[in-house]
């Protein structure tokens, strides 16, 4: 047998060989999830997140103290109360890992029709929490992939999401002894297909509205000002989208307008943002709107909880009439 040593020993499985069909794994790498809401779940997954250098670049002299003595103390509570409110109780499990699950299905079989012949393996990871990345990189060369594509589910460029979710792809890879080639998607913010799907997802949600809106807000995950000035490129790849976006639906300027969400801290992040753009629009008169959230490919705690139901309910506070939220 091959695989037994001179002295009896046998050897552990290695790479596939040369004359055995060479499968190209796929890997859809989406942001992260807790497994449950519960405070120990919602400490264990925010611990990671709020740990990654590239989310907070500070001190970590400095960040490290205040993260596990006052925010991992406080935020957890908080932040599954919002997970909760969301979450998918059928499958117990949030409603990002449920889309990027079916996703990664459907990837998967539309290949097979597209290349059929084609030896080709689809599975998808967290960058936070389960699935683990480096789990589903062992899957994927257990079952003989000798090329691997890795596809961060971010249209726009940013070091806090695209390359921490490589990062953690790569850390992976160096604990293997024997590694696959490996390829990167590169950014989709202006791929046609991409602005089409948006335009038609759109088209297709306000198809089916008694009423009309008077503003479409473009709301995309924001990012501290000072990333963009240390060369992060996300910004201008958030207005390109926006832009090509409004140019293919034919809209005005003042019909789809561009904002971000979700800041934290006391630092000023990119503008305009969200929250106060939806009071802004409800205290000028505008009593018709719709958000959609053009940088998310599968929805998640940030829209569904944030824009779905948050930028909803603070509009209709402000004397706005009707909102509706276009799904990812």
């Amino acid at each position: 047998m091959d695989n037994v040593t001179p002295t009896g020993g046998v050897l552990p499985a290695g790479p596939p060989s040369a004359i055995e069909p060479q499968k190209i794994g796929v890997l859809l790498l989406n942001l992260g999830t807790p497994d449950a809401t519960d405070y120990r779940s919602m400490r264990r997954y925010l611990r990671q997140f709020l740990s990654d250098k590239r989310v907070i670049d500070v001190n970590p002299l400095l960040w490290q103290p205040l993260l596990n003595l006052v925010i991992l103390s406080t935020r957890p509570q908080r932040s599954g109360r919002a997970y909760a409110s969301i979450w998918n109780r059928e499958l117990n499990e949030s409603p990002l890992r449920t889309i990027t699950r079916s996703q990664s299905e459907k990837l998967a079989r539309a290949l097979a029709e597209a290349l059929p012949g084609r030896a080709l393996v689809v599975d998808w990871a967290m960058r936070y929490g389960n699935p683990a990345t480096g789990a589903a990189i062992r899957r994927l060369t257990q079952a003989g992939c000798t090329r691997l594509l890795l596809f961060a589910l971010y249209p726009q460029y940013a070091a806090a999401s695209t390359a921490t979710a490589y990062d953690e792809a790569f850390r992976a890879l160096m604990a293997e002894r024997w590694q696959p080639a490996i390829r990167t998607a590169p950014p989709y913010c202006d791929d046609p297909g991409y602005i089409e799907a948006l335009a038609r997802s759109i088209e297709a949600h306000l198809a089916g509205l008694e009423w009309r809106p008077e503003v479409v807000l473009a709301s995309f995950h924001g990012l501290p000002r000072r990333y963009a000035e240390l060369g992060d490129p996300y910004h201008g790849q958030c207005a390109k989208t926006a832009r090509l976006l409004r140019a293919r639906l034919g809209w005005p300027n003042e019909e789809l307008r561009l904002t971000f969400q979700s800041r934290f801290g006391r630092e000023e992040w990119l503008k305009p943002y969200t929250d106060e753009t939806v009071q802004s629009l409800a205290g000028q008169g505008v009593r018709n709107l719709a958000i959609v959230a053009p940088g998310f490919a599968a929805d998640c705690l940030e829209t569904l909880e944030e824009l779905a139901i948050g930028a909803r309910e603070s509009f209709l506070e402000h004397g706005g009439q009707n909102f509706t939220y276009i799904p990812c």
